[in-house]
């Protein structure tokens, strides 16, 4: 596949090529997304009880997964850099030792995830969505191994620009997760019904079926780059270079995740309903997340290539291009948001649940809460984009530390137990973290590039801004 290059290239010129590089990571995403969806759609319409549990579950589940997906999201703009100049070798050693990382990562998680209900009964939640959530978790928790091993090949092809590759890899993930998840949550075709555990494991199936898939797409599309030959064999300077780049970026991608997990065990002190409303308004936002999301990855490879060919016009061309763009999906999902808001959650619901009234009205609230925060979490979300093609990631890390801990994991508990605004207050809180985040890292930006590429003093591939 011919490397997509770009030189000299105008505004326009660069909205078609984000377009090009950009629209197969979000309809990947999306279909990522998905998957969680369909368990929450089809548990939804199982039981109220289940729907409160696997939302928790997910929420735990994500936290410790994105912290080590931290090694995976290092590996792009790596791997981007040194596509740009074709140094294979370079390629090679980036992704292998993620690979290393992210096994070794996923042994020090798994016992995190299985006792779990310890921890969540610590955490305040209901005796009977911990022990529920935990059966969840002790099935579906197995899946970390091989999601955070999809997540590292993701990021090498991704930074290869084979995005086509890696949505229909994503998709066909998604297809099987809703095939077994039919089958085995409500036990159809003589399949047994086993409700929650059924999910978890379509979960896990789906992420193994994930991983021999694109294994093989990368040994037989790309054998020049023999990811596998030697893998056993230690590579510690790349590994600690991984390492360096990755913890900072699963840290912060913690801070902001852990801050929407934060969120969802403080509503589930509220009870049953209102954890059951906040996950599908959070599964609703988070569907939009996904449009920034890609955004952000494409820029994270734009900017990686950029500064592999020291290219500084592409560079920051690019990035007011990628940013307009956000800001324009944010406005119309705020709008969606706004003007449908019970359509959305009614896709959740069964019509004869006799609590779905109560959980409408609670959602309808909370997605006008997430329609006020769209602008400032795509903000955030495409200037990290643009900071990790740079491998600028720690500040980034305490910015998001602070904005989603000193402010906005406050913020939720005071506004919305202190000043007892219930749901709407924990999201108000939500909205206050995100925004601090958004303002800071946009700032943190445009002065690094102005310091660091503006005077042309471009840092060369793997090196880390400070």
């Amino acid at each position: 596949m011919a490397r997509i290059t770009y030189p000299h290239m105008s505004y326009s010129g660069h909205a078609k090529a984000l377009a090009l590089l950009g629209l197969p990571l979000i309809g990947g995403h999306i279909a990522q997304f998905a998957i969680g969806l369909t368990d929450t759609v089809m548990l939804g319409w199982y039981g109220v009880e289940e729907l409160a549990a696997v939302t928790l579950a997910q929420s735990y589940f994500f936290v410790w997964f994105i912290l080590g997906a931290g090694f995976a999201f290092a590996v792009m703009p790596m791997v981007a850099s040194a596509a740009a100049i074709d140094d294979h070798r370079r390629i090679r050693r980036a992704t292998r030792m993620g690979l290393w990382l992210s096994v070794v990562y996923a042994v020090l998680a798994m016992p995190l995830l299985w006792f779990s209900e310890t921890i969540l009964l610590a955490a305040g939640q209901q005796a009977q969505v911990a022990a529920d959530a935990a059966s969840y978790l002790r099935i579906a928790g197995w899946g970390i191994f091989p999601a955070l091993l999809v997540m590292v090949f993701k990021s090498y092809l991704a930074g290869l620009e084979r995005t086509q590759a890696v949505l229909w890899i994503t998709l066909l993930a998604a297809l099987v997760n809703g095939a077994i998840n039919w089958l085995l949550i409500f036990g159809h075709f003589g399949f047994p019904e086993l409700g929650l555990q059924g999910a978890a494991l379509a979960s896990l199936g789906t992420q193994m079926v994930s991983v021999l898939a694109v294994i093989a797409y990368a040994l037989r599309q790309l054998p020049q780059h023999a990811l596998l030959q030697n893998l056993q064999r230690p590579d510690w300077e790349m590994l600690r270079e991984i390492f360096r780049h990755g913890l900072p970026i699963g840290l912060t991608t913690l801070c902001e995740v852990s801050l929407f997990s934060a969120s969802a065990l403080m509503m589930g002190w509220l009870g049953t309903v209102p954890l059951a409303a906040h996950g599908i308004a959070i599964s609703v936002a988070g569907l939009t997340f996904m449009l920034h999301l890609g955004l952000s990855n494409a820029a994270t490879i734009r900017v990686g290539n950029a500064l592999g060919r020291g290219d500084r016009a592409h560079l920051m061309r690019g990035a007011v291009v990628v940013t307009c763009a956000s800001l324009v999906i944010a406005g119309a999902t705020a709008l969606v948001f706004l003007l449908v808001p019970e359509a959305l959650i009614l896709l959740f619901l069964d019509p004869e649940d006799p609590q779905r009234g109560e959980i409408l009205l609670i959602g309808v609230s909370l997605l006008a809460m997430a329609g006020l925060f769209q602008l400032m979490d795509a903000m955030q979300a495409i200037t990290l984009g643009l900071l990790r093609g740079m491998l600028d990631t720690a500040v980034p890390m305490v910015m998001a530390a602070l904005s989603y801990w000193a402010v906005g994991v406050p913020a939720s508990y005071l506004l919305g137990f202190t000043f007892g605004l219930g749901g709407v207050g924990v999201w108000m809180g939500l909205i206050l973290g995100l925004s601090t985040a958004g303002v800071l890292l946009l700032l943190r930006f445009w002065f690094y590039a102005l310091r660091r590429v503006g005077t042309g003093a471009v840092p060369p591939a793997g090196v880390q801004g400070v």
